[in-house]
């Protein structure tokens, strides 16, 4: 029996088979084939943990395209979407506003600001640095529309005669016809003075009666000397028209404590301008200067008289009905029924007719003061009222008597400590004085120039806005119980709005009637010089005028123009008096405007509920219809 052999290694069976050889080996390892050899089939020549990765490794790509695919569709996705908004936001939206009204609105801004600023630690000043704040805002938008009536004033043109323009447009011309003015001097005041009965100043003087002379003063040139008489709605509901007595206005300024302890300076200036005044009427200087002194005397007495306001209302006496038989048994001095009858014709009065006093103790001081001097000075008393009527003529006049009134105002402010008035330009004055005789034709005019259909529909869309704004604002205030929250919606629903002007003045139908049966709105004083020419008062915005029934012009009638501008005022005021006295004879079912077209200040009329803008307000830089909404409004911040 043979031994079996040794078990022979498996790589010496495997090269005696001629099976594996080392190079194989090294091929696979080194990459190299081997030469003359056939390679075996792959699935043969590794083991099966070799061939795993060989199934998935075509998973691990196309897994590796498809977040790399979706990872590119999201940012595709989130660019377009980008592009979109950026598309919607610059097509959709507002864009930048570069017409000229938009380029003018960016100037007044930015000179309104103060570049010297750092803007994130003090941003107001940053924008609003240079701005002189809204009064000067609202100032300086009232002088613009003067401009734009004085270039409507002094544009040529031709109308029909005895019309309301050709009438406008030739005060105007005659009020800036200094030449004539000054050519005429102070005779066309002396006119005045002798169709008063002259006065002694000038050794010219009839003694007339007393109350003749004061009734002509109060209806025929509009001047009050010892109190106060105009219409004016009551102050309490129904709010119905009535003659108001009130206290007189001084000249002279003695109404504070610190104008008080300079008395004797104030007296000294102003009997000086009355020296002046007599002087230039051709008075003799001994005679002058003793009525003057004895004009301020009887001017301090009256002041004393007076009580303040806040006295009178403290006691329950600022506002006492009385009747004219009444009033006459306590002032008797004055002619009360004549002197009214006059003043306001055609108003039917009575010894029965209510007035309504606001200082009844002055009436009664003033009329025991009044027949003291009739029985001593009765000429003295002459003098005091037709010194009173020059002063308040004086700016009517030439360049003399209103140097000495800018003397005058000058001084007072001096000694006051008040700082000056700036002078103002001729064209100024006259546009004023034109707008107030004439604000019929002037509104008209105006609104057709500086007030478009477009401007008014893009006013009112944003008052409707902002008014449904507030009603649904109060839908959502939880503080509010529903009782109440409905009265205020109704309320404000039933807000009214007036924009630009009187319906008269917007419809060009309308423009001929302007004068028939108007005047001014009810909160308006019966018009007199003082309120019209003395620097130390200020014009007003005022008058509402309404349309009339008829084509004919009878307040029109009255102003007869010339030969002197005194002469041609003085008739414009009697005109404007006829009107405002026949606007409170008649009933009107509408609101009557209480401020002029041009003029800048919109006001709330609680009798009417209704808020007013005024076509003078609605312009540039607070409004305009092509301004984008943000800024509306913004220049009076």
């Amino acid at each position: 029996m043979h031994p079996l052999p040794e078990p022979a290694s498996l790589p010496s069976l495997l090269l005696s088979s001629g099976g594996w050889r080392p190079e194989w080996g090294r091929t696979r390892a080194g990459g190299m084939s081997r030469a003359g050899g056939m390679r075996p089939p792959w699935n043969q020549e590794r083991a099966p943990e070799e061939r795993l990765p060989s199934a998935t490794e075509p998973g691990r790509q196309w897994s590796m395209v498809r977040r790399m695919l979706t990872a590119g569709l999201l940012f595709s996705l989130l660019l377009g979407f980008s592009l979109l908004l950026v598309y919607i936001f610059r097509s959709c939206g507002p864009g930048p506003c570069m017409t000229p009204v938009c380029w003018d609105l960016l100037a007044r801004y930015l000179a309104s600001g103060n570049t010297s600023v750092a803007p994130c630690t003090d941003f107001f000043n940053f924008a609003c640095g240079q701005a002189k704040g809204t009064d000067y805002s609202f100032q300086a938008l009232a002088e613009e529309n003067k401009k734009r009536l004085r270039r409507i004033l002094e544009a040529p043109g031709s109308w029909h005669l005895g019309s309301g323009e050709e009438k406008a447009f030739q005060f105007y011309s005659s009020c800036m016809d200094t030449d004539a003015i000054e050519a005429a001097g102070a005779a066309p005041l002396r006119q005045v003075i002798e169709e008063l009965g002259g006065w002694r100043i000038s050794g010219n003087w009839t003694s007339l009666d007393f109350n003749r002379t004061l009734r002509l003063l109060m209806s025929q040139y509009g001047y009050f000397p010892f109190f106060r008489a105009y219409l004016r709605p009551r102050p309490t509901p129904p709010y119905t028209p009535v003659i108001q007595i009130d206290q007189p206005e001084f000249d002279v300024p003695l109404k504070q404590e610190k104008e008080q302890k300079i008395y004797a300076q104030i007296v000294r200036e102003y009997l000086t301008y009355l020296n002046q005044l007599g002087t230039l009427l051709g008075g003799e200087p001994n005679k002058v200067q003793e009525h003057a002194f004895l004009s301020i005397s009887i001017t301090s007495q009256l002041f004393q008289f007076l009580r303040p306001l806040e006295q009178r209302r403290a006691q329950g006496k600022l506002f006492q009905m009385v009747t004219i038989d009444q009033l006459q048994e306590m002032a008797p001095a004055i002619d009360w029924l004549s002197c009214l009858q006059a003043t306001f014709t055609p108003m039917p009065l009575s010894p029965s007719q209510l007035l309504l006093v606001h200082d009844l103790e002055y009436l009664k001081n003033m009329s025991q003061l009044v027949e003291e001097q009739l029985s001593i000075h009765r000429d003295f008393l002459q003098s005091h009222m037709i010194l009173g009527l020059v002063r308040t003529l004086s700016p009517a006049l030439d360049s003399k008597f209103q140097e000495a009134r800018r003397s005058l105002i000058q001084k007072l402010g001096e000694l006051t400590e008040r700082p000056p008035m700036p002078a103002r330009p001729r064209w100024m004055k006259c546009v004023e004085e034109t707008g107030t005789f004439f604000e019929p034709t002037l509104a008209t005019l105006f609104v057709r120039e500086a007030f478009s259909p477009s401007t008014q529909s893009a006013a009112m869309e944003l008052f409707t806005a902002i008014k449904n704004a507030l009603v649904s604002r109060l839908r959502r205030i939880p503080w509010m119980d529903e009782k109440t929250r409905k009265e205020a919606q109704n309320r404000v629903t039933q807000l009214q709005v007036k924009m630009g002007a009187p319906e008269w003045a917007l419809k060009p139908s309308l423009a001929r009637q302007e004068y028939n049966d108007v005047g001014p709105c009810p909160c308006q004083l019966l018009i007199s010089p003082q309120l019209l020419l003395s620097p130390l008062t200020r014009l007003s915005g005022r008058q509402s005028v309404h349309p009339g029934r008829s084509l004919t012009n009878p307040f029109l009638a009255l102003i007869q123009l010339g030969p002197s501008y005194l002469q041609s005022f003085l008739s414009c005021v009697r005109s404007l008096r006829a009107r405002i006295v026949q606007s409170f004879l008649q009933s009107f079912p509408y609101h009557r405007w209480q401020v002029s077209p041009w003029g800048v200040n919109a006001y709330y009329s609680i009798p009417d509920h209704v808020v007013v803008f005024p076509a003078g307000l609605l312009q540039p830089p607070f409004f305009h219809p092509g301004y984008p909404s943000t800024p509306w409004g913004l220049p009076s911040l």
